[in-house]
């Protein structure tokens, strides 16, 4: 397996890819140290000066590793950037690409992200003509998504003290997806709609609905919560809470998973 996650103790997330390109060290550390070669392939209009990145939006970053041909890291606000290069074969290069960050469940969204540029990366390198799509294809782009969250493994659903959570970064707009599971026909005091709902659990009446955010209802031993939050990549972090019973675990995870398979294309 190419793509890795760990997690550390501090509770950040490393994403690691590697990738084999037919090119020397030496040329693929120019495409990856000069803002010339970063423009036909990084996903922000880089500036260097010294020590310091600016990315054209977001928070700049600091040169944290500067050590040609073989290492470059820097930082990107919060993130850290890890290139590395080692020989590979007869002209070759093994680039190992660490990504560290807090947001573990954008990490998908993240390795799909990166794995288009290293794919425009290796065509600028081959000499080919390349430049990062301004709009991705939504239904290539989710099922790449949706591809890397069974490569890496990532879970969805935690249970702690009583309280189910699920947590899930989906792939088409919120209004989208609160259309597809009845949104439009939630009423505070009347039932929710059914998508809203798990096998064996009685719902009580919707008490809060707003379109596209959110959804509340009561049950006989809790409340479950349905928050659509702002998240990486296409589509919003759904967060999917359940308090009162925590044996509804594994139908709120299908749940949720059916939800995100029925959204790719």
């Amino acid at each position: 397996m190419n793509e890795t996650l760990t997690l550390h103790p501090d509770g950040r997330t490393s994403l690691r890819m590697r990738r084999r390109l037919p090119h020397p060290p030496h040329k693929v550390w120019h495409a990856i140290t000069t803002p010339e070669h970063l423009a036909a392939w990084f996903p922000a209009e880089v500036t260097i000066d010294g020590d310091r990145i600016g990315y054209g939006f977001g928070p700049d970053g600091r040169i944290t590793e500067n050590d040609p041909p073989r290492t470059f890291a820097h930082t990107w606000g919060e993130d850290e950037l890890r290139w590395q290069l080692e020989p590979d074969g007869e002209g070759g290069t093994l680039l190992t690409f660490t990504h560290t960050f807090t947001d573990r469940h954008g990490a998908a969204s993240f390795a799909a992200g990166w794995h288009t540029c290293v794919k425009a990366l290796h065509a600028h390198l081959d000499g080919r003509p390349t430049r990062l799509p301004d709009r991705p294809d939504p239904a290539r782009s989710a099922r790449l998504h949706e591809d890397y969250i069974a490569i890496l493994g990532l879970p969805s659903t935690t249970t702690a003290g009583g309280t189910v959570r699920v947590e899930r970064q989906l792939t088409r707009p919120a209004e989208d997806v609160w259309r597809l599971l009845g949104g439009p026909a939630a009423t505070p005091g009347a039932p929710p709609p059914a998508p809203f709902t798990v096998p064996g659990l009685r719902p009580g009446p919707v008490t809060r609905a707003e379109p596209a955010k959110l959804l509340e209802y009561g049950t006989e031993d809790g409340g479950v919560r349905w928050e659509f939050a702002e998240g990486t990549g296409q589509g919003p972090r759904l967060i999917v809470t359940c308090t009162g019973d925590p044996a509804t675990a594994d139908a709120w995870r299908v749940r949720v998973e059916d939800l995100a398979a029925s959204l790719v294309e």
